[in-house]
């Protein structure tokens, strides 16, 4: 069998695949596995494509994550900041660091705007459609406006009120005006958001680590191919019968009886052959993902924050967030440095896109310099890196097009969908790890002399798996 991808949900599903017996091929088409989890290492210096924290409730989850890892896992303390008007917020928010910055005035315009959005509630019910609605039902308008507005369009190019109200469902489930109060006033003790954890698992070399890992557990006895594309999916009768693939200048064309695939849900779709039905080429036009650029500056000093995050809502710093990797694990970088490493959100083709690595670094330079954050002399190395296909967009209406695609591709019996591109989900690491296990068992339940446990398909059976 073949599976698209090898971010931690193709090869979570691959690594419980080759475990069973099954004869399994992963394809992708960077040079190094782990997707948007992967760890860069440029001269002694590390770090992830932004900052990626390990947790889960799930203990099936944590149990394998920690076992590909052999138990090599810290345990980081959560401590970040959120810079509005020059000052910073604790983020998990706390009441009394929150009312040092805001004011007595603003504070009280936030507390009478969350009991008058409670109050109308009780006579007006109003359609909670967009981030916005979903966001001043909750917390109201005031608290909006500060917090949420200028980093949520910062963050995805759009308006909150064209968001919709389903990434903050996924994202802030369970988050509510007093679940942040007795988290802020009780801590552990107090009701949890998934949102608010103070604690995270992280690897001491970087979160790719797990990608690493998990790819080395399938090369045993089946192969990961970098560097490799998916050029055409062959369909036929409602079923997969095979993908072609491009390594270099040769183009291989693999057979398969079962497919799985972490690749963009409109990229897949645009590889198959035939092609979709106009319709479904319609929806796939209308689904889009927001870029990133990551901007990464390596520093002639031991230390610079003592945060995990610090979230920069303003439209003149020109980055959203950055993190400082040697706060997560000290084997970040060389002994008495350390780097920074800043998120430019983008759209393919726009401004920041495309611009200069030079002019992209100047200006995070520029920026930090300005927020006593560094000194200039101190950058002693930069690195620029582009990503595509960061976070999907859930614009209004998103669910209608995703919902048109997927229809197209549960038709195909041997086909499953996985992880954040996928399935077009807000998907944390834990969950696309999961989305890849789910899948694997699946297949490993119709299959049942895989069930043994390490007893590979017969020969005969090898070149369609």
């Amino acid at each position: 069998m073949v599976i698209l991808g090898a971010g931690l949900a193709g090869l979570a599903a691959g690594r419980l695949l080759s475990e069973s017996g099954a004869r399994v091929t992963v394809v992708e088409r960077e040079s190094t596995v782990g997707g948007l989890s992967r760890t860069v290492e440029h001269r002694g210096f590390r770090f992830d494509l932004s900052g990626h924290r390990f947790f889960t409730e799930n203990k099936k989850i944590e149990d394998f994550v920690k076992d590909a890892l052999g138990g090599d896992m810290l345990d980081v303390h959560r401590s970040s900041k959120v810079l509005i008007d020059g000052a910073y917020f604790d983020y998990p928010w706390r009441p009394a660091n929150a009312l040092l910055h805001l004011g007595t005035r603003r504070a009280a315009a936030i507390l009478f705007d969350f009991l008058a959005e409670r109050v109308r509630r009780r006579f007006r019910k109003t359609e909670i459609i967009s981030l916005e609605d979903w966001i001043v039902d909750r917390f109201g308008r005031t608290f909006f406006d500060i917090f949420v507005e200028e980093y949520s369009e910062k963050v995805w190019g759009v308006e909150c009120s064209r968001i919709s109200k389903d990434w903050a469902e996924r994202r802030i489930e369970g988050l509510s005006f007093g679940i942040a109060v007795r988290d802020a006033l009780f801590g552990q003790h107090g009701a949890k958001a998934r949102t608010l954890i103070r604690k995270f698992l992280y690897p001491p070399l970087g979160i790719g680590r797990i990608a690493e890992c998990l790819r080395w557990k399938i090369d045993e006895n089946n192969s990961v191919l970098t560097g490799t594309t998916a050029v055409r999916i062959n369909h036929s009768a409602a079923r997969i019968d095979g993908v072609a693939t491009r390594t270099g200048d040769q183009t291989t064309f693999r057979p398969v009886a079962e497919l799985v695939s972490s690749v963009p849900l409109p990229a897949l779709a645009r590889l198959m052959n035939p092609a979709p039905p106009a319709d479904v080429l319609e929806a796939v036009s209308r689904l889009r993902f927001r870029d990133l650029v990551i901007v990464t500056l390596m520093i002639d000093r031991e230390r610079v924050t003592d945060q995990t995050w610090i979230y920069a809502p303003q439209r003149g710093i020109p980055f959203g967030r950055l993190h400082e990797p040697t706060n997560w694990s000290a084997r970040m970088a060389p002994e008495g440095k350390t780097l920074l490493v800043t998120e430019h959100f983008c759209f393919r083709g726009d401004d920041v896109w495309t611009a200069a690595d030079k002019a992209l670094v100047e200006a995070t330079v520029a920026s930090l310099e300005g927020l006593d954050l560094i000194e200039r002399r101190e950058v002693i190395d930069s690195v620029v890196l582009r990503i595509p296909n960061a976070y999907p967009v859930f614009d209004i209406g998103y669910n209608r097009n995703c919902g048109i695609i997927r229809d197209y591709f549960e038709e195909f019996g041997n086909l499953r969908l996985i992880g954040r591109g996928g399935q077009f989900r807000y998907f944390n690491m834990d969950h696309a790890i999961e989305s890849g296990i789910a899948a694997a068992e699946e297949i490993i339940a119709g299959n049942p002399e895989w069930r043994s446990g390490g007893r590979r398909a017969p020969a005969s059976a090898a070149a369609d798996q």
